[in-house]
């Protein structure tokens, strides 16, 4: 009998070329850990190309999990685990494997030829035969032999064969941390039910991946995590992408409005398009637009016929996106753009992750035109900023950005089912049809929050002109009057410095009232900045941690919380987009601490930046 050992937490990296099954596998290891009811956080890592050449570093493809027995906030630093189905797959993620920790390699991957494409020096030694690997704790497994003994007896071909040996790591993983083989196979069973050949193939080879483990001498000891202390309920896994689109169908229902979405395929947005596609039978209708520019101007057509409109994109497409979200701007109806940052500029780095767009989002369009702003802080926050963001639009009657990136699209997290009485409702106003007794419609008279009715075409005695010259105040008819212009650049600006009316006061997440240092963040930096103030609170120092969703207008209370600490530190993936905001709204000093290098901000990266600026503090 082997030994278990308990464990608190484990990050757990799977890395390989794209054909190797490493996003899959980490999917499927993620869905098991949730049903086990761990908490946890992932990251998968896609490489830019499209095909990068088989073996070689650009082709390295990574799914990273962390999950543990306690509250989980990040996808983790450095690894516990790393699984490397290759030569350039271990030489990219050695640097970040803890020492002592355990590689799990693919010997098939490491031969001459995958050793030359990893860039290995001519003639060299495998690293899993010299001393690379001192104080590793190293499992070399000659993976795709033992899948291809295994399916010797099936017609399947070489590639076919191939193509199951990650389910021979996956079975082998589950076996090693103590977990049920039955998720996976229900799962193979759904996706591989008009295919029986390759789904037996698949769960022979699952099967004999976990008895290599549980048979094997050299594996004599299994590790175990307990469940984690999450709030009771009905939990399920979820990533950024999925709960964004399961928000924009919920305040479709809020609302009772129909939900149009108007897309032009681009990573890392296109997944809102597929997802939405799925769900016609709550009245959603999908349009995979020839451009960026049809995409947008489609969901304005949509939101001026009574739609609750929503496009979608990532920084390329939202430049393209400028002039439609002004004629938005204009026309004054509600439309949700959805932005999942990518690194830039121009195609820049489209598979991996940055704050990339603030600026663009809440300046970036020609002429006075200013929009409210929000953003996603993790793949559950998800759900509920879509939901703020359509509830914003649509009462305020006015384009909203919301900004995620694309580690909140491609991670995923626990989340808790909600019920849908706990959901805010959202109330569309629409305009009354005129009778004809002389009484006449006026579409850009306004309520005190400034907000026009919302006139659907067709509605008796609505006649109304719309385009994007600008409008005469009230009548809306165009208008090149000097004195007007101004009166509605005024008017559209203060409608959305309104909206701070309408939206909570900010909170400290966690932390004093006041104190040393503030630590400011918004989007993605939210689950590295709670874990480290967390961490430094418990040690004594006074650090507080606010994360904004609201960016255009700011919380009405937000100055005040500023002014309550000696410094302010404000952490971002690009290179200081939210302190210049801060800076120019609140003329207040800010530290910055600014990464791009498309990947998240690590804690202990955090953590020193913290120590330092108190240290001068």
């Amino acid at each position: 009998m082997g030994v278990t050992t308990i464990k608190e937490e484990i990050t757990i990296k799977f890395a390989g070329d794209s054909g190797d099954g490493m996003q899959l596998t980490g999917t499927l290891f993620t869905e098991n850990t949730a049903i086990k009811g761990m908490d946890l956080a992932t990251f998968p890592d896609f490489p830019a190309e499209i095909r990068a050449p088989i073996g070689t570093l650009a082709g390295v493809s990574g799914f990273q999990l962390h999950f543990g027995s306690r509250i989980i906030y990040t996808p983790g630093d450095d690894y516990d685990v790393l699984v490397a189905m290759n030569a350039a797959a271990l030489k990219t993620n050695l640097g970040r494997l803890k020492k002592g920790g355990t590689i799990i390699a693919n010997t098939d991957g490491f031969d001459k030829k995958n050793l030359r494409l990893a860039k290995f020096e001519d003639g060299a030694q495998s690293p899993l035969e010299d001393d690379t690997l001192e104080g590793y704790d190293v499992f070399k497994i000659d993976i795709t032999k033992l899948t291809r003994a295994c399916l010797v007896d099936t017609s399947l071909g070489t590639k076919e064969k191939d193509r199951c040996k990650n389910m021979f790591v996956l079975g082998f993983l589950y076996w090693r941390y103590s977990r049920d083989l039955d998720p996976t196979i229900q799962y193979l069973k759904t996706k591989f039910k008009s295919k029986p050949e390759i789904l037996k193939a698949n769960i022979m080879v699952l099967k004999a991946g976990y008895h290599y483990g549980e048979t094997t001498e050299t594996f004599s000891n299994q590790v175990e995590v307990k469940s984690a202390p999450l709030a009771k309920g009905v939990y399920r896994s979820i990533m950024g992408n999925q709960a964004l689109v399961l928000g924009l169908v919920t305040a479709a229902q809020k609302s009772g409005l129909p939900l149009f979405y108007g897309s032009y395929p681009i990573t890392p947005a296109s997944d809102i398009l597929h997802g939405l596609a799925r769900h016609k039978n709550f009245n959603v209708k999908t349009y995979q637009a020839e451009d960026e520019i049809a995409a947008v101007c489609a969901a304005i057509g949509a939101a001026y016929g009574g739609n609750l409109a929503v496009t979608g994109t990532s920084g390329p497409g939202l430049a393209l996106k400028g002039e439609g979200i002004g004629l938005a701007v204009m026309l004054e109806l509600p439309l949700v753009i959805v932005d999942v940052q990518r690194g830039g500029p121009s195609t820049g780095l489209p598979t991996k992750t940055e704050q990339s767009d603030l600026l663009q989002a809440v300046y970036g369009r020609n002429g006075e035109c200013p929009l409210p702003v929000i953003s996603i802080s993790s793949p559950v926050d998800a759900f509920y900023t879509a939901i703020e963001a359509c509830r914003i639009a649509v009462e305020h009657m006015v384009p909203v950005i919301l900004l995620s990136d694309g580690y909140i699209a491609n991670g995923s997290e626990p989340w808790k089912f909600p019920k849908a009485a706990d959901l805010p409702a959202i109330e569309a106003k629409f305009a009354k049809e005129r009778t004809g007794n002389g009484e006449h419609f006026l579409p850009y008279r306004r309520d005190e929050r400034h907000v026009r009715e919302w006139a659907l075409p067709g509605t008796r005695g609505l006649a109304h002109r719309i385009g994007g010259l600008e409008k005469e105040a009230e009548t809306g008819e165009v208008s090149y009057d000097p004195p007007n212009h101004e009166y509605m650049v005024k008017i559209r600006e203060a409608k959305v410095a309104r909206i701070a009316e309408h939206i909570p006061e900010q909170k400290i997440l966690n932390g004093p009232e006041e104190g040393d240092l503030l630590v400011l963040g918004w989007g993605s930096t939210c689950g590295v900045i709670e874990s480290v103030t967390r961490d430094l609170v418990s040690h004594g120092h006074k650090v507080a941690h606010v994360q904004l969703r609201y960016i255009n207008p700011f919380p009405r209370n937000l100055g005040d919380i500023l002014n309550n600490f000696k410094k302010i530190l404000i952490p971002e993936i690009n290179n200081g987009q939210l302190s210049k905001v801060i800076k120019s709204t609140y003329l207040k000093p800010v530290e910055q601490y600014n990464k791009i290098q498309g990947i998240p901000i690590t804690k202990a990266e955090l953590k020193a930046q913290i120590l330092q600026v108190l240290k001068a503090n």
